[in-house]
């Protein structure tokens, strides 16, 4: 099978670089022109209206959270109850605690994948757990809710990780194969994301005080909003780390080649924000629809009971929705510009004709990363919790709840870069399976999985 590429790479193929073994030796630097494939103009006019959306709601956002930051700081002054001087240390310590989490997470996961793999799994479900009894200690309602929630899902985890424990040694492997050479300079760019999600957060955060400051009938509508916005917003960042440097892994896997990282970045502003802030909006929509298909046919089993007779349905829809939405087709966002539903629809089609399938559904490259960022949050619900439980237990809870969210989107951006590395050189792989550049790493897992579904 051979490798896409787009037509006027081909007719340059004097100007391509010669191949090298990655698993030998470092890439060397070259630039070379990948983005060749130009969208229909139905997609660049609806790829433009996607940056159009993006960028008018984060005006409007800055605008509301301006609004509430005023009005609500004026009534503060006048009713005396809300305090800003202890409502906003604890949540903006925490948000920048959050970013140093990220940061040492991806670079524990740079200097050691295995150690940082098996701790991920092994330690966010202790962090949660010990996130959830505090939220029951504060007592408040929505603390015991949340406590609930979260002791219930360290309890899955735990679970999980018992579960998935065989498919660790694999899953370690590809990750230190996929990541052994990062770009360079990859900490400096994932530092900066890190600082932009760190100030976009802050600034948002503000809001969030105003509106609690307001004490009007549309605080929990204004609250939603902002939180709304601060997960897309999050998102994007992340997406425009794991396109950029999929972009650069993909070359490396399928040429031997590496583009510089501003070379990459550019060419993601200029060609894919659009796909970009659309993918983010719809593919978490996808996965957990996926997500939930997958445990109603796990609960369903071969029941033939009618609660149950809807779990192949929804199993099959969300097949359908994964084709033409998934995470995968970054990769093809980055390297060929393609729109994200064409890239995810080429990509998994390129899984299914190299027997990818079974691999991708075990993959535990996403559950990672999302470990990782439960961690990061729980540290950081923790850490803003206790801080206003010393100085003002009323609003315990709500920051903790605000902390853990910020500390998970955070860490999910510093956690792109391994996932783009993975995600490249199964898509890679899957476009040219043949290559020798690959070695029997992912052939002899397929054949594994293949043996055990057989038995």
């Amino acid at each position: 099978m051979e490798t896409r590429r787009p037509p006027n790479v081909l007719q340059n193929q004097s100007l391509q670089v010669q191949e090298i073994r990655v698993s030998s030796s470092t890439p060397n630097k070259v630039q070379e022109p990948i983005r060749l494939n130009k969208p229909a103009v139905g997609w660049r006019i609806f790829r433009w209206l996607s940056s159009l959306i993006f960028i008018v709601h984060l005006c409007l956002v800055a605008v509301l959270v301006i609004f509430l930051t005023v009005r609500g700081l004026q009534a503060a002054s006048k009713t005396h109850h809300f305090h800003p001087e202890k409502w906003y240390p604890p949540l903006l310590a925490s948000t920048g605690s959050s970013g140093i989490i990220g940061f040492l997470w991806q670079a524990f996961t740079g200097c050691s994948p295995s150690m940082a793999l098996k701790t991920a799994f092994w330690f966010s479900p202790v962090l949660s757990l010990a996130s959830g009894v505090f939220f029951v200690i504060v007592g408040s309602r929505g603390g015991l809710a949340a406590g609930v929630i979260l002791i219930v899902c360290s309890l899955i985890l735990s679970v999980y990780v018992c579960w998935i424990n065989h498919r660790l040694n694999y899953a370690t492997e590809l990750l230190s194969l996929s990541t052994k050479y990062p770009p360079k300079n990859t900490s400096i760019f994932v530092f900066g994301s890190i600082i932009i999600g760190i100030l976009y957060a802050s600034f948002l955060v503000i809001g969030i005080g105003g509106a609690i400051a307001l004490r009007s009938g549309f605080t929990a509508l204004f609250v939603a909003a902002i939180l709304l916005s601060l997960s897309w917003s999050l998102q994007v960042i992340k997406n425009i780390v794991q396109v950029t440097i999929s972009c650069i892994k993909y070359l490396n896997f399928a040429k031997g080649s590496e583009k510089d990282i501003r070379a990459a970045f550019h060419d993601t502003i200029k060609n894919s924000v659009g796909t970009i802030c659309l993918g983010s909006a719809i593919i978490p929509l996808i996965s957990f629809i996926q997500g939930s298909a997958r445990s109603m046919r796990l609960v369903a089993g071969d029941s033939d009971e009618f609660l149950f007779s809807c779990a192949n349905c929804c199993s099959g829809m969300a097949s359908m929705l994964r084709s033409h939405g998934n995470r995968w087709g970054f990769v093809h966002v980055g390297v060929f510009n393609k729109g994200i539903v064409q890239a995810s629809y080429d990509t998994w089609e390129a899984f299914k004709r190299a027997e990818l399938e079974i691999v991708i559904h075990s993959d535990l490259t996403v559950s990672f990363c999302v470990l990782c960022g439960v961690s990061s949050g729980a540290i950081c619900s923790i850490i803003s919790g206790i801080w206003a439980l010393v100085i003002h237990k009323n609003y315990a809870t709500e920051l903790a709840i605000c902390a853990f969210l910020i500390g998970y989107f955070l860490c999910r951006i510093a956690m792109a870069w391994p996932q783009a590395c993975v995600s490249a050189y199964y898509v890679a792989y899957a476009d040219n399976p043949q290559d020798p550049r690959f070695g029997s790493t992912v052939p002899e897992r397929i054949q594994a999985l293949q043996w055990r579904s057989q038995v």
